[in-house]
């Protein structure tokens, strides 16, 4: 074996964008050369019990020979809590570093995922055994607001301090956005000025940005007999439903969407079909059936990476009414690019967070907390003529296919490229 990449990551069957851009990695990789992709995560167990919402099991696509999902088990007893699994993946990263295989040590969210891999790094080369890592930070936007932003408003200091001095240790530091990456400037800005420290300027120097990265084959192209066998099976019809599939959260706007569509005055004779899962279900659920339109409403819990190109399709209109909440931002918006790259009638969104560089002008835009704006937008969308609709779908198209993973792999491997080329030419110096 002559190059590994390994992932830390919250995989699959987590619903998240970031679990699928974990797969659209590793998979790119295999293309270009890697022998090996490990996907280091969690156990099952222990996802369940974190209330995350998860895919079922037998959903979840394979992944192509070569890759390799582990789920290093607890160390140790109940007396030490959670940390049993932060030492069961650490413990699993030194071994994986220390066994004489060239490798790329890539994490997704930076708490506890990079500060793992930081550790193992440091853990590896005290071992005195030859270590040869680079490792490849990626901030996805809620490890900043739910860890290091908390820790600012709460003065804990030791705990910022960690996250971020982890991050800026990787040999490459991405996110997934502009907007993340302001939005880490920012923090480490309120951390700097509290405690004299230097954190912005250092992020603002390192970091750089990396889309999340999609399989754009599983979305274009779609043949239109498969997308209307697709739908039959689930009782749809084609351009008969607006559509939204994302969690289930007060964040993303869906009680926004179940009044506007309830409203939307061209949407009498159509569906609203609403697909995911999350904290929220229920009580959504509750809202749409207390709707005027609670006939016309309809969820879809079990919509697998398999069928959703083909849903997206088939829909009249896709939205995304995303709101800036403290637990939650959209800082970019997988799913819009997907549906994108998918076809289908327009997607409605706002502009919260990162989610003007996944759309850029090719997305009908609406105010925040808007129902009234997301009716008139549905009536825009389902007033379209086949010309218009088509001008719309090749734009939102063309633009996404800049997200392809192919695409995205290469330009954060020329990072590491370059890291690798350093090393060499301090070792020849030397």
């Amino acid at each position: 074996m002559t190059r590994r990449l390994v992932i830390v990551v919250r995989a699959d069957p987590v619903i998240c964008g970031h679990s699928g851009e974990a797969r659209n990695l590793a998979e790119a990789a295999l293309l270009r050369g890697f022998d090996e992709v490990r996907i280091v995560t969690w156990p099952i167990e222990r996802l369940e019990s974190a209330g995350l919402p998860l895919k079922p099991l037998d959903s979840v696509l394979p992944y192509s020979e070569g890759i390799h999902v582990e789920r290093p088990e607890p160390v140790g007893d109940y007396k030490v809590v959670d940390g049993r699994y932060i030492g069961g993946l650490i413990g699993r990263l030194v071994e994986l570093f220390t066994d004489g295989v060239p490798t790329v040590a890539m994490s997704l969210y930076l708490s506890p995922h990079t500060t793992a891999v930081t550790d193992a790094v440091e853990v590896a080369r005290r071992t005195g055994l030859p270590v040869n890592v680079i490792t490849v930070a990626e901030a996805v936007g809620s490890d900043i607001t739910n860890v290091v932003r908390q820790c600012i408003e709460a003065d804990r200091f030791g705990a910022a301090a960690h996250v971020l001095e982890s991050y800026l240790a990787s040999d490459v530091c991405v996110a997934v956005s502009q907007y993340t990456k302001d939005l880490i400037v920012e923090e480490a800005r309120h951390l700097d000025t509290k405690h004299g420290t230097s954190y912005a300027a250092r992020c603002e120097e390192k970091v750089a940005i990396s889309y999340p990265a999609i399989n754009a084959a599983l979305f274009v192209g779609l043949e239109p007999e498969d997308v209307d066998r697709h739908l039959a099976a689930r009782g749809l019809e084609r351009d008969g439903y607006v559509f939204y599939l994302s969690r289930l959260a007060r964040a993303k706007g869906v009680d926004d969407l179940i009044a506007g569509f309830a409203a939307a005055e061209a949407a009498t004779d159509r569906q609203l079909v609403i697909a995911g899962r999350g904290p929220e279900e229920m009580e959504l659920r509750a809202i749409a059936a207390a709707s005027p339109a609670a006939d016309r409403i309809r969820f879809l819990v079990d919509v697998d990476d398999a069928e959703k190109p083909f849903l997206f399709a088939g829909a009249a209109a896709y939205v995304l009414p995303t709101k800036p909440r403290p637990e939650f931002i959209e800082t970019f918006g997988i799913a819009l690019a997907e549906k994108a790259l998918s076809g289908g009638g327009p997607a409605i969104t706002t502009l919260t967070g990162g989610v003007g560089e996944a759309v850029g002008d090719t997305a009908i835009i609406i105010d925040v907390d808007a129902p009234e704006q997301i009716a008139a937008a549905i009536d825009r969308a389902l007033s379209m003529g086949s010309a218009e609709r088509a001008e719309w779908e090749d734009r939102a198209r063309e633009y996404a296919l800049q997200f392809d993973r192919a695409s995205v792999f290469d330009a954060l491997f020329e990072r590491v490229t370059a890291v690798e080329a350093e090393r060499e030419r301090v070792r020849a110096a030397s």
